[in-house]
């Protein structure tokens, strides 16, 4: 059995390669069809792919910002921590509480600057090595390390004012630059703090004391905390008209990117839409052409497949002949429309790109894209010489002698 198997094997590989114009003609017919379809699918992931990481990589499309104030307590952001559509969520203090004046040893000015509370995972600073921890470390955004001419290491003087029992009072804390946000990040002049730092200035404005910094002030009237607002991010970007609608339903107003995103989407589906029905319409037509020209190349060949009949190749076997030598024609096809798609990559990317302004490239695949395009070839191409195989394997033995 093994030893036909391999008879037929090496029969097939023989008669395609003695008839190498023949075959070089099935190997660029099959070329012309999938390198195309491979360029118009690597223009799409590409494009789309940008498009979604240009989305993903800024956290702003991911955040969900609240719309005026509320009250929100600790079980709120415990509940919403659990969930796997959030990516990070924090409360946010009232807005003049959350202002430090800051001073620097080489700049001549004080700045006012609004604190972010932060923590792991903070998407902000995800590129960020040392988060901010305890009271006496911040991170700065570049914006305002640059106005206060501090580098990362370096240490600076933060106050706050506040007005308590008719008297102005004003408190001073050393803080320490544990890093510095690009201004690709954020923008803005900003400084990301702590929690507990930034609970502690509250409570400071309030009119709080703060043992732990030495403020003075009345005593904590309750330890249950309830926020005005929150810093919230979803998971991905798929995530946000959800949780936007489940705010919503709570009765929270809320603001996200939606639109963006559904426009980006709604190219996505498109371009898949579009990239689907040509190439099916290039499937079948090749698997129609390979199949009609095998049927034709079983005629042409009938004296020597019924000569193998005669020789003790069952009907099985006889159907391998024509199957083996179109998935020879599907790899030889695979691997040319690859090289061209390579080609067409480059050309593209390298005099197309430039021309549109764009940044990241418009054409491109990944390596399991060009596996799924072999195996998607291969089954096309047995696909269609099975009807060949199975008129081979009708020929009767008798057929050869005839002609002989």
């Amino acid at each position: 059995m093994f030893t036909q198997f391999n008879k037929i094997i090496s029969l097939s590989f023989r008669d395609y390669t003695h008839e190498w114009r023949m075959s070089g003609c099935f190997v660029l017919a099959l070329a012309s069809v999938l390198a195309p379809m491979m360029i118009l699918f690597g223009l799409k992931f590409g494009i789309v792919s940008s498009m979604i990481n240009g989305l993903i990589e800024n956290p702003a499309n991911r955040e969900i910002r609240a719309v005026g104030s509320g009250r929100y307590d600790d079980a709120w952001f415990e509940r919403f921590r659990a969930r796997k559509d959030v990516a990070f969520v924090i409360p946010k203090t009232r807005a003049l509480a959350a202002t430090i004046q800051l001073k620097s040893p080489n700049a001549s000015r004080i700045f006012s600057t609004e604190m972010l509370a932060t923590a792991e995972h903070d998407p902000l600073l995800v590129n960020v090595a040392s988060k901010p921890q305890g009271y006496y470390q911040i991170v700065l955004s570049e914006s305002i390390a640059d106005k206060l001419k501090v580098h990362k290491g370096e240490r600076v003087d933060g106050s706050l004012v506040r007005q308590f029992r008719g008297k102005r009072e004003r408190v001073h804390i050393d803080l320490q630059v544990v890093d510095i946000v690009p201004v690709s990040v954020i923008s803005r002049k900003m400084v990301f703090v702590s929690l507990d730092l930034i609970l502690a200035t509250e409570s400071f404005k309030d009119g709080r004391a703060v043992t732990a910094l030495g403020w003075s002030g009345d005593a904590e009237k309750s330890t249950m905390r309830e926020f005005p607002s929150f810093r919230l991010y979803a998971r991905s970007i798929s995530d946000v008209e959800n949780l936007v609608k489940d705010l919503q339903q709570q009765g929270i107003n809320v603001k996200a990117n939606i639109s963006e995103i559904k426009t980006v989407q709604s190219i996505d589906h498109n371009l898949s839409i579009i990239f689907w029905i040509i190439a099916c319409v290039g499937a079948v037509g090749f698997s129609f052409s390979l199949g009609a020209s095998l049927w034709a190349n079983v005629d042409r060949k009938r004296r020597e497949l019924s000569i193998l009949r005669l020789v003790g190749f069952h009907g099985g076997k006889i159907i391998l002949f024509p199957v083996l030598q179109s998935m020879y024609t599907g790899f030889l096809g695979w691997l040319l429309a690859v090289l061209m798609y390579l080609l067409a990559e480059q050309s593209i990317n390298q005099l197309l790109a430039p021309s549109l302004d764009i940044d990241q490239v418009i054409c491109y695949l990944l390596p399991q894209h060009f596996f799924w395009a072999l195996a998607l070839t291969m089954f096309v191409a047995a696909t269609a010489a099975i009807l060949g195989g199975i008129r081979a394997s009708r020929i009767e033995p008798s057929d050869g002698l005839r002609e002989i």
